[in-house]
């Protein structure tokens, strides 16, 4: 791929932190092309937050090479953070300004002016549904509308790339649907977005290629479409009882979730395992292969 069309690029990109002996990012290779959500996918501590505060400019990495936007994470800082935004996990507003107010410094600490800052800053808080609350002190404010106001700081800024880490936490279902259509708005701005999340139908939504990644390792890229093909298998069958996990695997790959066995196999697999099911009194769950299905795959269930 052409250098102007990548936003990202990493070669064997690695961090350990002080005098751990576990990694918390191993040679990590991946492109991010430009105008697109790209998401890292993992669980908590997977690495997807070390890669990105390395690529914002906010790490050094152990070893491998890094370039964003065509600069030099390290030696070349300055250009790196001219050219993007972020939104840290840790990041926590101000209580004691108002989400205007937050957007407004937002944009005026990068140059903008008052007279430009004022509509954008408006325009922004009206498109996240902040509108209403845009004059009311953080510390009031629900931990959603919060978490809203820090995403409409990065969101307001007109950048090429935009960083954000778990943009989504803490608020409800409705709240986040609106951040993911302002973030695929941002795309269709040309803007690049690079997301981490744990939220599996966040990544699925809205992503247009994604990296899972596990203990620091990438394991597998691609779009939704790619990574639900890789798993071999079309459909997915819970089911409640009446079969034993050895009895199962003769119709392809077996795990258990909570009480129920899942089995990913073929259509014809699938019709057999429910009329079975039927015949032994038994419930018998038929469903697409998910992105749900390739994540257990790769990763496992929780530790």
């Amino acid at each position: 791929m052409e250098s102007s069309h990548v936003a990202i690029e990493s070669v064997e990109l690695s961090k350990t932190y002080g005098k751990s002996k576990t990694p918390a990012l191993s040679t990590v290779s991946l492109t991010v092309p430009r105008s697109m959500i790209y998401t890292l996918l993992g669980k908590n501590g997977a690495g997807k937050t070390t890669f990105l505060r390395i690529a914002a400019t906010q790490l050094k990495p152990t070893s491998g090479k890094i370039a964003v936007l065509g600069f030099d994470p390290v030696a070349q800082a300055k250009q790196v953070r001219e050219r993007i935004s972020a939104v840290p996990q840790e990041m926590r507003p101000f209580q004691v300004l108002t989400p205007y107010d937050h957007v407004m410094m937002s944009l005026t600490s990068r140059g903008w002016s008052w007279r430009e800052a004022r509509p954008q800053a408006r325009k922004t808080l009206e498109e996240l549904g902040l509108g209403p609350y845009e004059k009311i002190s953080t510390d009031d404010l629900s931990g959603g509308l919060r978490q809203r106001t820090l995403v409409a700081m990065a969101l307001a800024t007109d950048v090429e790339l935009i960083f954000l880490d778990e943009p989504t936490i803490g608020l409800d279902p409705i709240a986040r649907r609106e951040v993911w259509k302002f973030i695929v708005e941002l795309k269709r701005r040309g803007k690049t977005i690079l997301l981490t999340t744990h939220y599996l139908d966040e990544a699925e939504a809205i992503s247009d290629r994604i990296a899972i990644i596990a203990a620091g390792r990438l394991l597998k890229v691609g779009t939704v479409s790619e990574l639900k093909s890789s798993i071999g298998q079309s459909v997915r069958v819970d089911i409640s009882s009446g079969f034993s996990e050895e009895e199962l695997s003769a119709y392809g790959k077996v795990s258990r979730i909570g009480e129920n066995l899942r089995v990913l196999t073929d259509e014809k697999k699938a019709n057999e395992l429910v009329s079975i099911s039927i015949a032994r009194h038994a419930r018998a769950n038929v469903s697409p292969i998910s992105l749900d299905d390739v994540f257990v795959d790769l990763v496992g269930m929780e530790d």
